[in-house]
């Protein structure tokens, strides 16, 4: 009987050790859990969606031009739209977006509109961008506030069947199998200066 009474103590002992080291852990875990700044999320979100390849120019000539991050580029993007470059995103109050509010740049992000209501046109991936959360949205546009403002006049949208004489990357039209149900292609805005 004494074996039985030892075997039962030690595994109390070793299924109490277990749950002191459990807790122990948890809170260990909890305890050094700290909240990211919402600028470094953001950034860290700005460099994992894309948003440094098309927004700054040189990126895809693999020699970004850290003096004009994210101030726009003039390799336009051609498709059915027409032509679109991607556009300056630092707080310039004149050629960036240092007029609109987080909550407009947000609702840029996430729904693809401008504050005047007009489309974000492709190549700009907003429906992919729809699924980030509130936080991580506002995290993005209060980074974009805190970068330096870029003076740069990106060239305007070239509508579709017009020339452009700007380098850009061509889309060509989709294969049958793949145009057989897609939706016609977003008009280009009214304002073609966006």
């Amino acid at each position: 009987m004494t074996w039985i009474r030892t075997a039962a103590v030690g595994i109390t002992v070793i299924g109490l050790a277990a749950g002191v080291a459990s807790l122990s852990c948890s809170s260990t875990t909890a305890k050094t859990e700290v909240a990211e700044d919402p600028i470094a999320h953001g950034a860290r979100i700005v460099f994992t969606s894309g948003c440094v390849d098309c927004h700054t120019p040189g990126t895809f000539y693999g020699m970004p031009d850290t003096t004009r991050w994210l101030s726009g580029s003039e390799l336009g993007w051609q498709g059915p739209w027409g032509v679109t470059f991607p556009r300056n995103l630092t707080p310039d109050m004149e050629t960036g977006i240092g007029k609109w509010t987080e909550a407009q740049i947000v609702t840029a992000i996430r729904e693809g509109r401008r504050p005047d209501g007009t489309p974000l046109l492709p190549p700009m991936p907003w429906p992919m961008y729809s699924h980030l959360t509130d936080k991580e949205a506002y995290a993005v546009a209060a980074y974009l506030k805190t970068i330096p403002p870029v003076v740069h006049d990106v060239p305007k949208v070239v509508p579709p069947g017009a020339k452009s004489d700007r380098p850009m990357l061509v889309f060509p039209p989709p294969p049958e199998w793949d145009g057989r149900n897609l939706p016609p292609p977003p008009a280009a805005a009214a304002n073609p200066g966006h």
